[in-house]
């Protein structure tokens, strides 16, 4: 007969809850004290006490792992992939293994940014003292001088950063997979002023201060009967609370707590504040988003709340997989109307590339990406050309009375971005004609 390892960590506190239980009064209190404790003991917290430290390097080099002229990360020594279960059954430590390497990355696509891209890094909030806390966020050198377009990333929810749609696929796949850098460079040179931002930055992370509470026996004039009661009654809670604490943090894990930043607690704040602070001060006559995942409702929220500005502002809007819902975030009539004019949404689908896609929602037009899930479809790449996207800003851009034919080869993802980037400069110099 086998006996789980939580049963194993578990049994001496059944052994303790039958042996007191016999007693009276106080051995009954110390079952309920047990009984509360066992209803709250996570069984995957109980496994930390069998973990190593949680103890990860701070570099690339420390984890032994580097990227390759692919833009591919690879072991140092044995030239393998990332490998997720280092140390088998031990989901939780692998997991903070993955995340502390997702974090070096995210520093290390930082650095791509400025020095591949030349994109400088801007503090926000603008005006932020010098203790407060601070975000940031990504423009080339003309973002805000470039007299004719602009370009504007949004990625989606999640641990992804600034020059980031998926940090799994910079881990698995490559750096193009899983970047903007491959669109950025591609709208440079194609004339845009680039702006990318920072939607996931709302707040830093600083250690709770501990708490020293003054015990009431200094302080208090009741009798001193009374105060004793008390006394032992706060021992017996502390007594039981370390007890928890034992297994619920063996690790002594610092306990962490969040400053927000000044507007910019939120997605949403920060495409606000991003547009009043920059975008909307640029000199560029036409402005183009790409947004991804939660960056499309990040965007229609920037709408609701700067309409009349947006559409004086914005030329056209794609979307991919955008989670958007014009219902649920009440956007008006108008809005709805002007989406339907001047965006347009590639959702995952497993019909062709441009194939329109049916909504229940009465906003933009939704077409297929070509590829029944985006981020597998990445990492599968093709080499295949193209139908021809017909129609897809004319959809757009019902006031113009050309149909747009761009042929491209489709390199998943990555292809239908660079295709859009490639449609809205076309349409821009056939506007300007």
């Amino acid at each position: 007969m086998s006996i789980s390892l939580s049963s194993l960590i578990l049994l001496p506190i059944w052994i303790n809850m039958a042996q007191i239980q016999q007693g009276g009064p106080d051995e009954k209190e110390k079952t309920t004290a047990l009984k509360d404790l066992l209803s709250r003991i996570d069984l995957d917290e109980l496994m930390k006490k069998d973990e190593p430290p949680l103890d990860f390097p701070d570099t690339l080099e420390g984890f032994e792992y580097a990227f390759n002229e692919k833009g591919q990360l690879r072991h140092i020594k044995t030239g393998e992939p990332f490998v997720f279960n280092y140390r088998e059954d031990l989901h939780r430590w692998n997991q903070k293994r993955y995340e502390a390497l997702g974090e070096i990355i995210t520093k290390y696509v930082y650095e791509l940014l400025e020095k591949d891209c030349n994109l400088k890094k801007i503090s926000i909030p603008v005006d932020a003292t010098e203790s407060e806390p601070k975000s940031f966020i990504f423009m080339s050198e003309d973002a805000l001088t470039n007299p004719q377009k602009l370009m504007v990333l949004i990625h989606g929810s999640g641990v992804v950063r600034a020059g980031q749609w998926a940090r799994r696929l910079i881990i698995n796949e490559d750096l193009d997979s899983g970047t903007q850098i491959p669109f950025i460079k591609r709208a440079v040179a194609e004339g845009y002023g680039v702006i990318v931002l920072n939607p996931n930055e709302n707040y830093i992370e600083v250690e709770k201060p501990k708490i020293h509470v003054q015990s009431s026996s200094d302080s208090s004039d009741e009798p001193a009967e009374k105060r004793e009661r008390k006394d032992k009654v706060s021992k017996e809670t502390k007594k039981r609370r370390d007890f928890y604490e034992k297994y619920r943090n063996p690790q002594r894990e610092k306990e962490m707590m969040q400053l927000y930043i000044r507007e910019n607690g939120s997605p949403e704040e920060h495409a606000v504040y991003v547009w009043d602070h920059f975008i909307a001060q640029a000199a560029a006559e036409n402005v183009f988003f790409v947004a991804h995942s939660y960056g499309g409702l990040a965007f229609v929220e920037l709408m609701i709340q700067r309409e009349a500005d947006v559409k004086n502002k914005v030329t056209a809007v794609a979307l991919t997989d955008s989670v958007h819902n014009v219902w649920h975030q009440e956007a008006g009539k108008t809005i709805r109307e002007w989406m339907r004019e001047n965006c347009c949404n590639w959702v995952s689908s497993s019909e062709p590339l441009d194939t329109s896609v049916e909504s229940m929602l009465p906003d933009c037009p939704r077409v297929s990406a070509g590829m029944s899930e985006f981020y597998k479809s990445i990492s599968q790449g093709s080499t295949t050309e193209t139908e021809p996207l017909e129609d897809v800003y004319a959809t757009i851009h019902t006031h113009r009375d050309r149909h747009i034919h761009t042929y491209t080869h489709a390199h998943m993802y990555i292809c239908v971005f660079l295709n859009i980037i490639q449609l809205i400069f076309i349409i821009y110099a056939s506007y300007i004609m």
